[in-house]
């Protein structure tokens, strides 16, 4: 199974204009985890890191001090995440068929989730790690901050990565997206719009998306207890 890794975010959020993968938990980069995981992982071949070419002399010298057996390529990133997933698509190797896209700030995942996506993913055209949510949803008019409606809870999911595609029609999906001028927040989006099903995975709890100082010391609490 192929793997790319969309890691050509800032961290703004995080009160930072560096790459926030390159952010360090318990002693080491963010994206580091996230190739660990990949590394450990029994499905996983291949591995593209999408980034920003400034970021590339980090991200080799990261790669250096992990000494990975996979092969790794970095790949060009564009303005957006949808982008950079499109320029990922493009620099996959021509037998790939099927892939997992994994947001490198989910630096938590484990090597199991990223199996258990692979494996699904040969059974089904597109697929998400999701977890079930917990808390109650509002939908509010954001002009008037009322609320407008409260979806049942059995149904919503909170959606996650990896996600998984058919190479051939995520790569459809992406061309349709550019010509219709789509502007989605993750993959599976597209697939929705282009009428494909998605499956859902079951996900992790602790597959949370490092984006705020807060998530930084939730997943240092969350490695801790791991390597205990």
């Amino acid at each position: 199974m192929h793997l790319l890794i969309p890691a050509a975010g800032r961290g703004r959020r995080m009160g930072s204009e560096r790459n926030k993968l390159l952010l360090t938990l318990l002693g080491k980069p963010l994206i580091a985890w996230t190739l660990q995981a990949a590394e450990a992982s029994s499905q996983i071949k291949w591995i593209g890191i999408i980034s920003q070419p400034e970021d590339w002399p980090d991200f080799k010298a990261i790669l250096a001090t992990l000494s990975l057996k996979k092969p790794v390529q970095l790949i060009q990133g564009g303005a957006t995440r949808q982008e950079s997933v499109y320029n990922g698509l493009q620099a996959l190797p021509a037998d790939c068929d099927r892939v997992l896209i994994h947001d490198g700030a989910r630096c938590l995942v484990t090597p199991e989730l990223l199996d258990r996506c692979a494996q699904a993913l040969r059974h089904c055209p597109g697929l998400i790690a999701a977890v079930p949510v917990k808390d109650t949803i509002k939908i509010v008019d954001s002009s008037t901050m009322l609320i407008q409606q409260t979806p049942k809870r059995q149904n919503l999911w909170a959606a996650q990565t990896p996600q998984g595609f058919e190479v051939s029609l995520l790569k459809q999906c992406h061309e349709q997206g550019k010509q219709q001028g789509w502007e989605v927040t993750d993959d599976a989006a597209l697939f929705e719009k282009c009428s494909l099903p998605v499956r859902i995975v079951q996900g992790e709890e602790t597959n949370l998306k490092v984006t705020t100082p807060v998530d930084l010391a939730l997943a240092e609490f969350i490695l801790r207890a791991r390597l205990q």
